[in-house]
């Protein structure tokens, strides 16, 4: 694969398992260097499908063995105050910070929980400090390293729950979030472009981790979901990390404030 990123330097959160780990690896096999904040960098563990995909101990060890530096964070992006130490640290170490992949979030509960009327305080909270303020505090942090020298490469990640309702007002809770990591990511673009920095989003549909492959079986059925793609196949990890490198690389230079669906054509 050639180094588009060589002598470059990037930070993915959420980025020890799953897909997160695939946006990390990816951008070690284009040539940067890479930093994984997570809160729990073997988090892989947890899931045991996960624990044959992964080639190292962490993430971290994969991205080392392919060459690359690399440096694991231990970090949860809803409080503000460990991210900005996190950044500003590797940003001391290395002396630059030109990608930045927000990955971290989620939701809580089952996926035919917390509809609008009936998700509680509590739930709703927590799941928009997860991905809204998660994804600000990532940016805060980062945007100063990035405004020094003039460039950077932002991708947010948001969720086809968040461009479309779900049957029956379903996970409300993370579809109301992910919707405001898309505007968020406008407001950035617009703001940030003058000093070269770009900020997209990508908004995937569901992707074939291990563990989420685990739940869509239980919860409706592989077939049921395929109905909905006309790509008729689930998206992979690799379905993502493909364009978070078209967005991060001269490919996508001129590219600025988009929200990139990567969900096989199922929101029109």
């Amino acid at each position: 694969m050639e180094e588009k990123l060589g002598g470059q330097t990037a930070l993915v959160t959420g980025g020890a398992r799953g897909i997160g780990r695939a946006y990390a690896v990816r951008l070690a096999r284009l040539g940067a260097d890479v930093a994984v904040l997570d809160m729990d960098l073997e988090s892989y563990r947890q899931f045991e499908p996960e624990q044959d995909d992964i080639t190292a101990e962490s993430t971290v060890a994969e991205i080392r063995a392919l060459g690359r530096q690399a440096v694991g964070v231990t970090a949860d992006v809803t409080d503000r105050a460990a991210v900005t130490a996190a950044i500003d640290g590797v940003a001391a170490d290395w002396g630059r910070i030109d990608i930045v992949v927000c990955n971290a979030g989620g939701g809580t509960g089952g996926p035919d929980d917390n509809t609008p009327s009936q998700m509680t305080a509590d739930d709703f909270d927590l799941v928009m400090h997860r991905n809204v303020y998660g994804t600000v505090n990532t940016c805060q942090a980062a945007v100063p390293y990035m405004k020094q020298r003039g460039y950077g490469r932002i991708v947010t990640v948001a969720s086809q729950a968040g461009r479309r309702a779900n049957r029956g007002g379903t996970y409300a809770h993370y579809g109301v979030a992910k919707a405001g990591v898309q505007m968020l990511t406008r407001y950035l673009a617009q703001e940030l472009g003058p000093f070269g920095i770009t900020v997209n989003c990508l908004a995937p549909g569901p992707i074939a981790t291990p563990r989420l492959l685990k739940m869509y079986k239980e919860h409706r059925g592989i077939d049921d979901f395929l109905q909905e793609i006309p790509l008729r196949r689930l998206g992979t990890p690799e379905d993502c990390a493909r364009v978070v490198e078209f967005l991060v690389t001269d490919l996508g230079e001129y590219i600025t404030g988009a929200i990139i669906p990567v969900d096989g054509g199922s929101v029109p």
